[in-house]
């Protein structure tokens, strides 16, 4: 049987299937490790309606029963104080600082890494 190394989800509002996010979980290894990698985007104007907060949390159900992992983990910026509570309220715990870990925009940027294990 082969499983996706990757995963897609649409964060719709319920009230009128208006598309106001996405989330991907990415990298997704198999064998002992059971883990993927978190990223996500909302779309302008939809912020701070806690859509994403339901659609996250959404995600994680689906991470851990549907794609059976063990381990999500997301790399934030620090500056990023709306994406940190975000991952803070459906329960991430913040496991460590990763120095100029990605490069965005020609520039090295250091993150935060948070994560969420199974129960």
């Amino acid at each position: 049987m082969s499983t996706p190394e990757n995963a897609a989800f649409l964060v719709c509002r319920h009230a009128d299937d208006c598309l106001v996010g996405v989330f991907n979980v990415t990298n997704i290894v198999r064998g002992a490790f059971q883990s993927g990698y978190l990223g996500y985007y909302a779309f302008a104007g939809h912020e701070r309606q806690g859509l994403m907060r339901k659609g996250l949390e959404a995600v994680v159900r689906s991470a851990f029963q549907d794609l059976e992992l063990h381990r999500l983990e997301a790399n934030i910026q620090p500056t990023n104080v709306a994406s940190i509570a975000l991952v803070k309220a459906c329960g991430f715990l913040q496991e460590g600082y990763s120095p100029r870990y990605l490069n965005i925009n020609g520039r090295w940027c250091d993150h935060e890494r948070w994560a969420i294990l199974a129960a």
